[in-house]
């Protein structure tokens, strides 16, 4: 049994040098004559008992306390947890026991200085209890929305991130290092959905470094499953981290655009946009064409918004964003889908220069997206093995047929079949626009086709 698995079972028992230091200063200090304030010793053990139970409050998440049915975090998602918080614990342990000190010292020597020496020593350990505190609290939430009415949906939505792991990583030209845990997705208000990358600094963890991905998922779109191209997207960003391209796709993007003769005031807005646009394009390569319909969701908004270019910003600007998907369809072998998104896209946005799109942007972009496109998605990569991103994912016109079939098949409530969780997406979206059932049905089908696996 390792030493947090043995702290799990036995939360106090780490704490037993900690009883045994306070033990003592109650007996050295039980006869002592020094002259003070009759309730300044009460006082002073109270600060040291104050701190040491901090301490054990602040205990390691135990097995089975979110749960034990499939939807419950792993094993290995508690361990990560349990590894960050038991790290910062060990580091406020050293510093309860330096308070320890400072408190017997101030019980027998009552003078101002080792009583403002231990109160200093006392913030600095309620400083770091309230950082711990932060952390505790986010996983305590994060982990007990499994046990709500949502910790079906958020099962089937880590099953479709596993699935984009495993079907990138069993198309690599080589082996690589295989990540763990996987993403692990939550409920959180807010207009879209996010993702925080393994291995980054949070705010939300006091700027400790993210053990595993994160997926938040707005409620709105949980219920609307047919919207959730989302998570490929943002697992798409945790797949660039993880593959090693974030350095890589910028650099080729920004190469490639120059040696086409494109301005660098041009090369470099584009390059800024290389980790959303990894992003899109990998979620497309991943989910097939219903994922371009997602997309348009939420891009699809009012011209001042479609068409507003934000200097800085990491996304494309929303109209160009979708013509980027339009043609990865066409390079996919969908010309025809491809076409009638345009065509769509079109006839909402006829006129793109009404926006503040830069026209250098505009003049150039038939020649920029092409470009773009084709580095992302069909150059290789030494890390993807030299091959292509489209080659590692391969999605094929017979696998839209298959996304079909399992569309049907969910309308009436039936089990899906063989097909990968990621393609269910695109499911409920042919079932829904092909008005098969009810949206309320389709979405309770495509949770229990994916609790089922």
């Amino acid at each position: 049994m390792n030493n947090i698995e043995n702290r799990v079972q036995h939360p106090g028992d780490s704490f037993g040098a900690t009883r045994q230091a306070l033990a003592e200063l109650y007996r050295e200090t039980a006869g002592d004559r020094v002259s003070q304030p009759a309730n300044l010793q009460p006082w002073l053990r109270a600060q040291a008992i104050n701190v040491n139970r901090h301490v054990e409050a602040l205990r390691p998440f135990r097995e089975g306390e979110f749960g034990t049915d499939a939807a419950s975090p792993s094993d290995a998602h508690l361990d990560a947890a349990n590894q960050l918080i038991a790290r910062l614990r060990s580091h406020l342990q050293r510093i309860s026991s330096t308070v320890n000190s400072d408190v017997r010292s101030a019980m027998h020597y009552p003078e101002t200085a080792n009583l403002q020496r231990m109160i200093a020593r006392k913030d600095q350990a309620h400083d770091l209890v309230r950082l711990i505190e932060q952390i505790w609290d986010f996983y305590f939430e994060l982990f007990g929305q499994r046990q709500s009415q949502f910790g079906n949906w958020l099962l089937g939505c880590d099953r479709i991130a596993l699935d984009c792991y495993q079907d990138i990583y069993m198309g690599l030209g080589k082996a690589k290092s295989i990540p763990a845990p996987p993403p692990f997705s939550y409920v959180k208000t807010g207009f879209s959905p996010a993702t925080f990358r393994r291995g980054i600094p949070l705010t939300k963890l006091s700027q400790q470094l993210n053990p595993f991905p994160l997926i938040q998922l707005p409620y709105h779109r949980l219920v609307n499953p047919w919207t959730l191209g989302a998570i490929l997207h943002e697992v798409a960003h945790n797949l660039q981290t993880d593959l090693g391209l974030r350095q890589t796709i910028p650099k080729a993007i920004a190469r490639r655009l120059l040696t086409a003769g494109l301005s660098p005031e041009v090369a470099a807005v584009w390059t800024r946009w290389h980790s959303e646009t990894f992003a899109d394009m990998t979620g497309l390569l991943l989910g097939g064409p219903y994922i371009v319909a997602s997309l348009m969701d939420i891009a699809a908004r009012s011209p001042q918004s479609t068409l507003y270019f934000h200097p800085g910003a990491p996304h494309p600007t929303p109209y160009l964003r979708v013509f980027l998907s339009t043609e990865l369809l066409r390079r996919m072998g969908f010309p025809k889908t491809a076409a009638q998104y345009s065509t769509i896209w079109k006839r909402l946005y006829p006129n793109p220069r009404r926006g503040s799109i830069p026209s250098a942007l505009l003049d150039t972009f038939g020649q920029t997206h092409r470009l773009v496109v084709d580095t992302i998605c069909y150059q290789p990569y030494a890390e993807l093995g030299n091959k292509s991103l489209a080659e590692v994912t391969g999605f094929k016109p017979q696998h839209q047929q298959m996304i079909e079939e399992a569309g049907q098949r969910l309308a009436k409530g039936n089990d899906p079949g063989i097909i990968p969780e990621r393609f269910l997406i695109g499911a409920s979206r042919h079932a829904l626009d092909r008005q098969l059932a009810a949206p309320g049905a389709i979405t309770n089908n495509f949770y229990k086709a994916l609790a089922r696996r």
